[in-house]
């Protein structure tokens, strides 16, 4: 082999590594955007938790849709901060919310500026007695996320947190009352704090669901789904791929 053919596999090799570094280095930064997002929303930063996403975003949040930056702080702000602390950016005494972010699934597209994540979260959350009503209660959710990198900064770009269970704490998950928390059924301007769309296919404990994977299965390449739902699966991740640009 030539000194310069030499060169060139070692600039090929280099120039592999370098992307494949640079993927590294998205994936861990998603996760810590996300992370990020668990423990703003753990201490009632809302503020906060608005400027992670980008100017376009949209939230999917129990059964709405909120829109852009203002739908993001119509939720966050205007009904998250009013009900939980009462307008203060920032925990009060007497409520907790604890929601670990967890199970991550990162995958960086091609483009190198979009992402998409699958994450778990287990809730712990409730009221002292001291402070109101006595109440403690448990939530799971998934979400199935996109993600995109503006000016070289991950950003939220659609958050779609899908509730799957609730319990009272006393009780346990196996008396879960039906519509634990009701889904929205009503949008902005109607409801001033609601969302800007309803959001179909929604559902919560006992029922029991897949939310669909954005990833195939890593050595079948198969959807991950239960074969009567493989085609609905697909139609998902094809339109999950389009919305996000890919």
């Amino acid at each position: 082999m030539s000194d310069q053919d030499r060169i060139a596999a070692l600039e090929a090799t280099v120039a592999d590594l370098a992307r494949r570094l640079q993927v590294q280095e998205d994936e861990q930064a998603v996760r810590k955007l996300h992370h990020l997002y668990g423990y703003l929303i753990d201490q009632c930063l809302y503020r906060e938790t608005v400027d992670l996403f980008t100017e376009d975003c949209e939230v999917r949040f129990f059964g709405g849709s909120f829109r852009g930056k203002e739908g993001a702080r119509r939720l966050y702000i205007d009904r998250f901060q009013t009900n939980f602390t009462h307008g203060n950016n920032g925990p009060v005494d007497g409520f907790l919310l604890d929601h670990p972010q967890h199970q991550d699934i990162v995958d960086i597209l091609p483009d190198g500026v979009t992402a998409l994540a699958r994450f778990r979260c287990t809730m712990q959350a409730g009221r002292h007695k001291d402070f109101g009503e006595a109440r403690q209660w448990w939530e799971g959710g998934i979400y199935e996320n996109v993600y995109k990198k503006v000016d070289g900064v991950w950003r939220i770009h659609v958050l779609n947190y899908n509730p799957q269970w609730h319990a009272d704490f006393e009780t346990g998950w196996a008396n879960t009352r039906p519509q634990y928390v009701p889904f929205f059924s009503t949008t902005w301007p109607e409801d001033p704090t609601g969302p800007d769309a309803l959001v179909s296919d929604v559902w919560l404990w006992p029922t029991r669901k897949v939310v669909p994977f954005h990833n195939r299965h890593p050595v079948t390449g198969a959807p991950i789904e239960p074969e009567r739902w493989q085609g609905d699966v697909e139609r998902e991740q094809g339109a999950r791929l389009e919305e996000a640009g890919a």
